[in-house]
């Protein structure tokens, strides 16, 4: 993983010392916690500030406190990023666990039984951080499978598997990686993150709405719990950030998730529901004050960082978080990781689907923001491997709803921000890219794509390719045909695939192709549902463009 730039931080106009200042100091409002000291101490740009705390010793944990799981992720050539949090009662502020650190320890294994450890270590749970805690563990041999685990007092965390980056310049000969994006846990089980773990895989991207901002009732919505009732503080929208640190912890506590985490280390991005709905940047969705916006968005970065397997330059400052990042796995593959969401310009014409026009087409809109972009760019330009995957947010292709010259596009897709889109689409032609895929999510659908030089020209040249994976859960069950099906597949003739079913996507790269499997599941509404493989896809290694397997 490299930093070819700095980020550089969204722009608020001439108020945005104040409003910056206002939520780095959110502890001077009751908004997003419950008391003004936690809020100070939560919001703390430095590092934890604990040497004053008290010190709960882990003997004293009478409840089993790995109640989240385990998990890991972004892994580098010899190193992995381990973590898990400590809530012996998880739907509880604070987890059940006192205001104070507590001191955990952790274990590297070459075997699932512990007989020949590769390393150990102690880490600290912060209060400040909700009692989460990660390990940074370097020195490790590159490209191989390790096993984890942590202990607290008594209590012992379930073992996870992970695996480190191969060394830089190696030659990989397989490369196997799935998606996935959207799982609303209203909307049902997760399902197809069980399956999920039960794949031989080298990682895992999450493309975003990890969680959902809305309400759960006490039934869990759509799962319809009757040997169950879920606390009442579910049962509305997230905005303080005991909210967002509580609705982490009623996903993490869904075994089909922590079974997935626990299988395969994890490289998470977000899109907008983990804040708010379809908000740009510094902009919400409805007509709020910017400086509640910016409290909001410093607590949900927060929460985000504390319940994801980040790295240390991850960590928010108050409403800004550097997620942008890039990993390499050899010679194979370049991942180039995005957010779509803090640095974009507003959506035109609202957020929905619109007839494109000279606000949607403005030059000087950006998706990305300028530093990120420039970032981007430089990775091609500097790329020697044989993939470079693009795992963002939000559908990159154009979309006509419609055969007729009157078609809508989505706003809130980079169908919205067409000139940025052609920004990177000419830097793929000037950085030589031949083999580009995208991998996308947001829409509880599965698309392929070619992605075309001129989309309004189906016959200019192919590009790329972009692989969209469905929804976990989020929009219930799916159909295989929804309704549009038929006119989409005309009016885009680049798109070469349309599933609504649930599921995910798996992707295997060699150095001669790249295989798309959509796997998915028929129902999310009652657990169990089997998995299959909807359609496969190769696109050859020079020659862009689907094909059927």
């Amino acid at each position: 993983m490299t930093a070819a730039s700095t980020a550089t931080a969204p722009q608020f106009g001439r108020h945005a010392p104040e409003l910056r200042a206002a939520a780095r100091h959110i502890g001077r409002r009751s908004l997003l916690t419950g008391t003004a000291a936690a809020a100070a101490l939560a919001f703390s740009v430095g590092l934890p500030g604990s040497a004053h705390a008290a010190e709960l010793d882990a003997r004293r944990i009478t409840e089993d406190p790995f109640t989240l799981g385990v998990a890991s992720g972004d892994p580098l050539p010899g190193a992995v990023l381990l973590w898990t949090r400590l809530a012996p009662r998880p739907y509880e502020p604070g987890g059940g666990l006192p205001r104070a650190r507590v001191a955990v320890r952790w274990e590297l294994a070459h075997d699932e039984r512990f007989r020949r450890i590769a390393g150990r270590g102690e880490a600290t749970a912060h209060p400040e951080f909700n009692h989460s805690v990660r390990a940074e563990v370097a020195g490790l041999d590159a490209g191989r499978v390790y096993y984890y685990r942590f202990r607290a007092g008594k209590w012992t965390s379930p073992v996870g598997r992970t695996r480190t980056a191969p060394r830089p310049g190696a030659r990989v000969r397989e490369l196997r990686l799935a998606a996935v994006s959207c799982q609303a846990y209203h909307d049902g089980y997760f399902t197809a993150h069980r399956h999920l773990a039960g794949e031989d895989l080298d990682l895992v991207f999450h493309l975003g709405d990890y969680l959902y901002e809305y309400a759960v009732n006490a039934t869990g919505g759509a799962r319809a719990y009757t040997d169950r009732t879920l606390p009442a503080h579910f049962n509305r929208e997230t905005v303080t950030l005991d909210d967002y640190r509580l609705r982490y912890a009623l996903y993490k506590t869904d075994p089909d998730l922590r079974a997935a985490h626990a299988a395969h280390p994890f490289v998470a991005t977000w899109d907008d529901h983990e804040t708010e709905n379809n908000y740009a940047g510094d902009i919400p969705e409805n007509d709020v004050p910017p400086e509640e916006f910016l409290l909001r968005r410093a607590a949900a970065y927060r929460a985000y960082w504390e319940n994801q397997p980040l790295r240390a330059p991850q960590r928010p400052t108050g409403p800004d978080m550097r997620l942008y990042r890039r990993l390499h796995f050899g010679r194979l593959a370049q991942f180039d990781v995005l957010d779509t969401r803090q640095y974009r310009s507003d959506q035109a014409y609202g957020d929905g689907w619109q007839r494109p026009g000279p606000e949607s087409e403005d030059p000087a809109r950006t998706m990305v923001g300028a530093a990120q972009e420039r970032w981007l760019l430089d990775g091609w330009r500097r790329s020697s491997a044989r993939w470079n995957l693009v795992p963002q947010q939000v559908t990159f292709a154009q979309r006509r709803d419609r055969t007729t010259p009157d078609f809508k596009l989505s706003m809130d897709s980079w169908d919205g921000y067409p000139a940025s889109r052609q920004r990177l689409l000419d830097g793929v032609r000037a950085a030589g890219v031949e083999n580009l895929v995208v991998l996308t999510g947001d829409v509880h659908v599965g698309y392929a794509f070619d992605l075309k030089a001129d989309f309004d020209d189906p016959g200019s040249r192919t590009v790329g390719t972009e692989l969209v994976a469905t929804s976990v859960a989020s929009g219930k069950d799916g159909a295989e045909h929804p309704a549009n099906w038929e006119t989409f597949l005309r009016a885009n003739p680049h798109l070469r695939f349309y599933d609504g079913r649930r599921g995910y996507l798996k992707v295997t790269l060699t150095e001669r192709l790249a295989r798309a499997d959509f796997r998915t599941v028929a129902k999310v509404t009652v657990p169990g549902a089997p998995v299959t493989t909807a359609a496969s896809f190769v696109t050859e290694a020079g020659t862009p463009g689907l094909k059927p397997a």
